[in-house]
């Protein structure tokens, strides 16, 4: 199976799609599955999001600009409140009815963790729980959402692996004196992950002092990685000095071999060093999986016999299965 974006499995689940403050007030275009969505923000805050296409001539509405929390389309000037009802067409007569058939569809968008979750169907799957979101020891930081030209298996594939960390990350974090991964064992993790537990010795060089606290050459860190279907990825690093960073990895995929990626960051800092200084080195590290991942084409093989597996894959083969799983009760509904 190498085409995923189209199942419909994919479409119960919430998918982030842009960071909040950058649809102030938009419109936005965004694409989920194969599809191109606009959204936008109304006078009162509200996000709205709905198909790309105006319903009189097909124009994107993510060409049109946002007047009063209301959004009007580039090609005719049809404008549409938040709700997605069609309040004004200008070519009118002002006394006649607006037809039913001017309405647009609005699909589910949510805010949470500073992102916009889009759901293309009503959804019965939750959004990924980080407990540190409420716990005001914890500050949150965002990233900007990238464009990976890359499919989302791969990317989630990669981040349930470390084994590519002395190799891959060679100018971050990574020890190339620490090639050898102990066994594995999975399981549940805390907030509802599935995943391991394990401790690295990382290089640490200067660029990573904000990020680690430390200025040793090397740090300890005692990790977790744990997935939740379909794309989320959760590490949480601990440093000795009992410093917590937690990154949640997050994929969505526009189609089958292109994908937006960001990751959150909850620290239990003094919140003294500026965010863009604490995240800095992370984003390094996320170039390094970029510049690999976009040299490999098309998608990954979700039968386990289409690749080598060794027993350090254990973590991404498991949810390669479950991944898999997944998609077959999605064509069983369709």
């Amino acid at each position: 199976m190498s085409s995923f974006s189209g199942n419909p499995a994919l479409e119960e689940f919430w998918h982030p799609v842009a960071r909040a403050c950058d649809v102030n007030p938009g419109p936005v275009s965004v694409q989920l599955l194969g599809k191109n969505y606009a959204i936008w923000q109304s006078g009162n805050g509200e996000f709205t999001a709905v198909a790309d296409r105006c319903p009189h001539r097909e124009a994107p509405l993510s060409a049109g600009c946002v007047t009063e929390g209301n959004l009007a389309c580039a090609y005719h000037g049809w404008v549409f409140a938040s709700g997605g009802v069609c309040v004004r067409v200008p070519s009118a007569e002002p006394e006649l009815a607006i037809s039913p058939r001017a309405h647009l569809q609005t699909y589910a968008l949510v805010e949470r963790y500073g992102l916009l979750w889009l759901c293309p169907k009503t959804s019965g799957e939750a959004i990924p729980l980080i407990s540190q979101e409420d716990d005001s020891e914890y500050r949150r930081i965002n990233t900007p959402v990238d464009i990976w030209q890359t499919s989302s298996p791969r990317l989630t594939d990669n981040f349930m692996d470390f084994s590519h960390f002395p190799f891959v990350h060679t100018a971050t974090f990574g020890n190339p004196e620490e090639t050898v991964i102990p066994k594995l064992e999975l399981g549940p993790l805390e907030d509802g992950f599935y995943g391991y537990r394990y401790g690295v010795n990382a290089s640490n060089p200067s660029a990573a002092s904000a990020t680690s606290g430390q200025a040793s050459d090397i740090v300890e860190r005692e990790m977790t990685t744990g997935f939740q279907l379909p794309f989320a990825v959760r590490s949480t690093i601990r440093y000795r000095s009992g410093l917590h960073h937690i990154l949640l990895l997050l994929t969505t995929p526009r189609d089958d071999i292109s994908s937006y990626f960001t990751f959150v960051v909850w620290r239990n800092d003094d919140f003294s060093t500026p965010a863009d200084e604490i995240i800095s080195f992370d984003l390094a590290i996320g170039a390094e999986d970029k510049a690999m991942l976009e040299k490999i084409g098309g998608t990954l093989p979700l039968d386990l016999k289409e690749t080598v597996n060794v027993q350090s894959d254990k973590p991404s083969v498991e949810w390669r299965r479950q991944f898999a799983n997944l998609l077959e009760s999605g064509l069983g509904d369709s």
